[in-house]
């Protein structure tokens, strides 16, 4: 819990700290909510840049501090409003603190999140322990976004957390500082409708569905996107930028962090929302824009190839894996915040709501969407109706040209400036009221169920997957780590694309399935599971042990794939 919430607080005052500085450089003097965004930004472009240097780390953990210190040094005296940005932002930060904090209070102890829902994240701690290491994974020679797992490492070089401590502390920063950006729209409102608005918009229920997942990078997408709208809106609507020549430089370094989170798609969202909102201006101001378009393209130069590289990635083949963890496509009506279910991925009626209840708090959410455009277009909020415009053409055509599996995460990217058009022009009216209470609440409880899974990790087990092949393999794990802390899908995954049994220690019995040829456990090599073994390699924590002579038979374990199918299939209702 204190590695976790160290490297909360760490991300938390870097990013704002940052962020603040880079808008005062812009020419903005007073304190502005952007900050959060726009440091988290520069925060992974800055780590990205140094965790590859000589010391795998060492000098990221030393440069991210002293410029979150130097931003500090350069805003005394320079900046207005800290105290009122304190009084505004210090609850908002807390409430949103304690609703991500559920998932380990309901599990009872800290880990890698949603490990039963997504097990991804072992690929992203392998890329990142590898990175740590100044060793090359998959996921680097793919051109991969390694920004955020750069930032996991500074975390780890710097305050000496794991990469687990260090990722979830990430993700937890994201969502407050979310909520955080999310007060760039409601700063003029009164506290009682600020703060849930506020909170409401920053973890609406498709963001607080991929948080329960361990899903940081369209977390952290939504958050650049919901930023990027935001800025747009500020240099038009607010007097303290419409007139400065840099801007609209905070959106650029906003698209800047896009790139090294979720590369060239994630410059989708916002090249759509810039195109709609030039487009509904009546004035084309072409030199602040092309002086932004500079920044960016310096900053993001270093990243080309390898966006180059991922195009090829196999998310992007509508042939490929299309579903991932899902079931099935999900409803874009999930955007609008109101679907009382811990699971995004079922059907209405599938968990303890009637479909009915869906529906009704769709049909609701939806008209009070199309009131909110109407009103949004008579007040002149063209930078939110362009964002919620390119969010819905980015999931048509993920829809239509895409998978399932990247149509889901258009839509999550997407909730956020939905849930804005929603709440911003009707939140003095009850209506709002209500929408406001049933998005809470249906955000709380994803986050109530979000499984939580091992508090440790080490890239042993992937290591094996060399060695054990096809299998049949035998992996023996405490009771906990497969009861307690959802391990076994952990387990499935690390060891894909072979037979896999998964057992308790304290029930292997007195010797392996039929069929069964390597077992890996957590032991002593000179203490082996079962009679007649031989070690055929130690990677710490695990043994692989091999049977010198393999039972003929039909083996019991099935492949990885079937596993996972199996176990999706019979997921409980949440």
């Amino acid at each position: 819990m204190v590695g976790t919430y160290a490297a909360v607080l760490v991300v938390c005052i870097a990013s704002l700290a940052i962020g603040q500085a880079a808008i005062v450089l812009c020419g903005v003097q007073r304190w502005s909510w952007l900050a959060p965004a726009v440091g988290l930004a520069l925060l992974c472009a800055v780590c990205w840049a140094t965790v590859r240097l000589p010391g795998h780390g060492a000098v990221s953990a030393v440069v991210a501090p002293l410029l979150a210190v130097a931003s500090v040094a350069f805003l005394w005296n320079r900046l207005e409003g800290g105290r009122d940005a304190l009084r505004l932002g210090v609850p908002v930060a807390l409430l949103a603190l304690v609703a991500t904090a559920l998932p380990f209070i309901a599990e009872g102890h800290f880990g890698i999140l949603g490990t039963s829902f997504n097990p991804d994240m072992s690929q992203h701690l392998l890329a990142a322990d590898r990175l740590a290491q100044g060793e090359g994974s998959q996921l680097l020679h793919q051109g991969y976004p390694l920004g955020p797992h750069a930032i996991a490492v500074t975390l780890g070089k710097g305050l000496g957390v794991s990469i687990v401590q260090g990722f979830t502390g990430l993700t937890v920063a994201v969502a407050v500082l979310a909520s955080l950006t999310a007060l760039t729209a409601f700063r003029d409102q009164p506290a009682y409708l600020r703060i849930p608005a506020s909170l409401v918009v920053g973890l609406t229920y498709m963001v607080a569905s991929y948080f329960a997942q361990g899903s940081f990078k369209e977390t952290m997408q939504a958050l650049f996107f919901l930023a990027f709208v935001l800025s747009l809106r500020e240099a038009t609507v607010n007097s303290a930028w419409r007139e400065l020549p840099l801007r609209f430089v905070p959106a650029a370094l906003l698209a800047v962090g896009s790139v090294y989170t979720y590369s060239f798609p994630g410059l989708i969202w916002l090249i759509g929302a810039l195109i709609v909102w030039l487009g509904l201006q009546r004035a084309f101001p072409m030199r602040p824009i092309l002086l932004a378009l500079g920044v960016f393209a310096v900053l993001a130069a270093p990243e080309v190839g390898r966006m180059i590289d991922f195009h090829s990635f196999e998310t992007f083949d509508p042939n490929g894996p299309g579903l991932g963890n899902l079931f099935g496509q999900i409803s874009p009506f999930e955007a609008l915040g109101i679907w009382p279910s811990g699971d995004f991925r079922l059907s209405p009626g599938d968990g303890a709501v009637p479909a009915l209840g869906y529906f009704l708090g769709a049909a609701y959410a939806s008209i009070l969407l199309l009131y909110g455009l109407v009103l949004c277009w008579r007040r002149r909020e063209t930078a939110l109706i362009a964002g919620l415009a390119a969010a819905a053409l980015a999931y048509a055509a993920a829809r239509i040209g895409g998978t399932p599996y990247t149509a889901a995460k258009a839509i999550e990217i997407g909730a956020p400036l939905a849930t804005l058009v929603i709440v911003l022009p009707l939140l003095r009216r009850p209506v709002a009221w209500l929408y406001l209470a049933a998005a809470a609440g249906c955000s709380l409880l994803v986050l109530a169920n979000a499984p939580v899974g091992p508090s440790s990790y080490s890239p042993a087990l992937t290591g094996l997957r060399s060695d054990v092949g096809e299998g049949p393999t035998l992996v023996l794990a405490s009771r906990q780590l497969l009861e307690d802390e959802h391990g076994v899908p952990y387990i499935t995954w690390e060891l894909r694309g072979g037979r896999v049994c998964i057992d308790a220690t304290d029930q292997a019995g007195d010797r392996p399935p039929p069929g069964v040829r390597f077992v890996v456990a957590e032991a002593a090599p000179d203490q082996p599971p079962f009679p007649g073994l031989r070690v055929k390699r130690v990677v710490p924590p695990y043994v692989l042990w091999e049977r010198p002579a393999a039972i003929h038979g039909h083996s019991p374990c099935p492949l990885i794939a079937v596993r996972q199918a199996r176990q999706a299939r019979q997921a409980p209702p949440r």
